[in-house]
């Protein structure tokens, strides 16, 4: 059989051809994102602060964290992370147009960072009563880091509302906004996370 007799070799169709890879789907908003970013690089600010200063007078500030009960930084970490979860499962929800669910689980989210901030309220009452104020180093600290927290707590706590108001209303219910406020309550949680490290854990 010559060249010129071969069968023809079809053109391979579309359904033929390797799909193409799914792209990465980065959840939220680019503004949110940097604004996060830009949260995290204020807040590590405070802790190099903080390192260096404790780093001076270790003994100071290891005294001071005696008093600190980390039972109850257990439990404010327990809380948020659980928060946290409520809040991504919303997430998810909403991308699956389950938007009650989503709502009934960021109510759950919230009300965990009530209970957050009802315990380091706690906290700060006794610390207060007992004397422990801002006068001490370590405390001057402790206040202002943890303060700072709690009104990112509070920030985040009206991102859920909003999130719930937007949920609620059929002609608005956009996923990306959901990510958004989700990607801003992740933050608020992992800053607790090291927060609890630094002034609960580390000695």
């Amino acid at each position: 059989m010559t060249q010129s007799d071969a069968l023809p070799v079809p053109a391979p169709t579309p359904s033929d051809e390797p799909e193409a890879a799914p792209r990465a789907h980065l959840p939220g908003d680019g503004n949110m994102w940097v604004m996060v970013l830009g949260d995290l690089i204020i807040f590590g600010g405070y802790f190099i602060i903080y390192m260096i200063y404790r780093n001076m007078y270790p003994d100071e500030f290891l005294e001071a964290q005696q008093h600190l009960v980390i039972n109850l930084g257990v439990l404010n970490t327990v809380v948020l992370l659980t928060s946290s979860w409520f809040v991504a499962r919303a997430a998810f929800a909403a991308r699956s147009d389950r938007h009650e669910h989503a709502v009934r689980l960021l109510y759950a989210g919230g009300l965990l960072g009530l209970l957050f901030m009802a315990v380091k309220g706690y906290e700060w009452y006794t610390k207060i009563n007992a004397g422990q104020t801002n006068s001490e180093v370590f405390y001057s600290f402790y206040y202002v880091i943890t303060g700072v927290h709690l009104v990112h707590v509070l920030i985040g706590l009206i991102v859920l509302g909003v999130l719930v108001r937007e949920l609620r209303n059929p002609s608005r219910r956009r996923v990306s906004v959901i990510e958004s406020g989700a990607v801003y309550w992740h933050m608020v949680d992992l800053l607790w996370v090291i927060i609890f490290a630094l002034l609960y854990v580390m000695r």
